[in-house]
């Protein structure tokens, strides 16, 4: 390898101390989506016992399409969501916005894991992000949906080589860099099976038309406890001033610790970091060009996602993605000031005619990281209690088709879904401590460290490759 290939972009474009120190001079700590959806209702807590055909608890994306659908396909019955805190508050509200078809993570780790079933994967990943266009339209659900596209971008040669290897139609750098222009850019493909939205408006949107529908929604109401009610009768779920009876519970509390031991292991919190320009002039706008506004991610291990607003800011997120012994999940991670500044530079050196600009807003969230990489299912209770979680950040689109597997297997139908590899295996659950800790920090090393080196995998990442582990951050 060159010796001007060591290192990586970002580390052989330094930039000016004093221009990050005015892009974050006026940064606030705070999600600017949840900061950006005017006028949101309000849910009750629940006070008292109810009873109920359906339970679902969590108030992300995942239990608000499981409550929608539900109501959908059974109009008259009795649906209950709970949430513990506000809906979309956690991971719904904070992300990308990226909304992609592949339920996989992406081709190369479905392929690797369910050769076999791969091509069914992605035609019901396809027919999933139809089903989400079409919901959104049929329902008049205000999100600012696009459909874009994401753009793959090369930011290091090694990354060309790799594209290249992957089949897609390559997108060579003046062609790439006249859709959005970086100087960082070397050759990229398109994926047009990606949507935009705004992620917190998606989710108070589904909470509006899932209550017309008649989901009755209740908001600060915990789920502290469940219990399986013998071998046929109803579960019950206990919260702070109340115990809901039901005859089926939909479990979606994703990174927070799931009611069903078994599979508290099986998913780890890893932080997220974003920030939000301030609105771009028309000059500065006319710059960059990004006038097809897809999404874009680079192809680094340790990447960065970023992608246009409707009032033309630029969010910017990825890189660093900090785990925490003990699998806490706790508001003070979320401030983390290096990473805020980590995050400032990387855009300046791929957006470098974008100096002057400052951010709005700094913030970050816990992504529900499974083994796999994607979501994985559950049943209990003899079929009463449905699980799902592990989206490991690509839960805008996959947690319809997470609901969908959901009410599938509750109400005991042989689908498609259900039939499914992918949903009846269940991954390898992480270690314990502090042999989880210890394994995630050398993994992310190991991960900065091929960044660094012309994309070379030392012995760890090849070990986790061998295991079926490997992945980037």
């Amino acid at each position: 390898m060159a010796a001007s290939a060591r290192g990586t972009v970002f580390s052989r474009t330094p930039v000016a101390r004093a221009a990050v120190d005015h892009a974050l001079a006026q940064v606030r700590d705070g999600c600017f989506w949840l900061d950006d959806v005017p006028g949101r209702v309000g849910y009750p807590a629940l006070t008292g016992s109810a009873d109920t055909d359906l339970l679902v608890v969590g108030g992300g994306y995942c239990g608000l399409w499981t409550a929608l659908v539900a109501k959908q396909r059974e109009p008259g019955r009795r649906v209950v969501l709970i949430e513990a805190e506000q809906v979309g508050w956690a991971a719904s509200g904070r992300n990308g916005g990226f909304c992609a078809a592949s339920i996989t993570h992406g081709e190369e780790n479905g392929r690797s894991r369910w050769p076999d079933e791969y091509d069914e994967l992605e035609r019901l990943g396809l027919a999933n992000l139809e089903a989400i266009e079409a919901t959104v339209r049929e329902l008049g659900i205000d999100c600012d949906y696009e459909r874009t596209g994401e753009l793959d971008v090369a930011i290091e040669p090694h990354q060309v080589a790799d594209l290249r290897a992957g089949g897609a139609e390559v997108i060579e750098a003046d062609a790439l860099r006249a859709m959005v222009n970086s100087p960082t850019y070397l050759a990229g493909v398109l994926d047009p099976d990606v949507a935009m939205v705004h992620p917190a408006k998606l989710a108070v949107e589904l909470a509006r038309v899932a209550a017309e529908l008649g989901v009755e929604i209740f908001e600060h109401t915990r789920a502290t406890g469940l219990d399986g009610g013998g071998r046929t009768g109803p579960v019950r779920v206990r919260t702070p001033r109340g115990t809901i009876t039901a005859r089926r519970v939909a479990l979606a509390t994703n990174v927070f610790p799931s009611l069903l031991a078994r599979y508290r292991m099986h998913t780890v919190p890893v932080y997220d970091y974003a920030l939000m320009t301030e609105p771009l002039t028309p000059a500065q706008l006319a710059s960059v060009g990004w006038e097809g506004r897809q999404g874009v991610g680079d192809l680094a291990n340790q990447f960065h996602y970023y992608r246009i607003s409707r009032d033309h800011r630029i969010l910017w997120g990825g890189y660093d993605a900090i785990y925490h012994y003990g699998r806490r999940v706790r508001p003070e991670y979320e401030h983390r000031p290096a990473t805020y500044r980590r995050l400032a530079e990387h855009f300046l050196t791929t957006f470098p005619q974008l100096e002057g600009v400052r951010f709005s807003h700094q913030w970050a969230g816990a992504i529900d990281t499974s083994t796999r990489f994607c979501a994985f299912f559950g049943l209990a209770m003899r079929g009463r209690v449905a699980h799902a979680a592990g989206f490991t950040g690509l839960g805008v689109g996959a947690t319809r088709f997470a609901a969908e597997v959901m009410l599938d297997r509750l109400a005991g139908l042989d689908s498609e879904r259900t039939r499914l590899a992918m949903v009846r295996q269940t991954p390898l659950p992480f270690p314990p401590e502090p042999i989880a800790s210890v394994g995630i920090q050398a993994t992310r090393w190991s991960l900065d460290r091929a960044d660094h080196h012309g994309g070379h995998r030392n012995a760890w990442l090849r070990t986790l490759d061998a295991l079926g582990l490997g992945f980037d951050s």
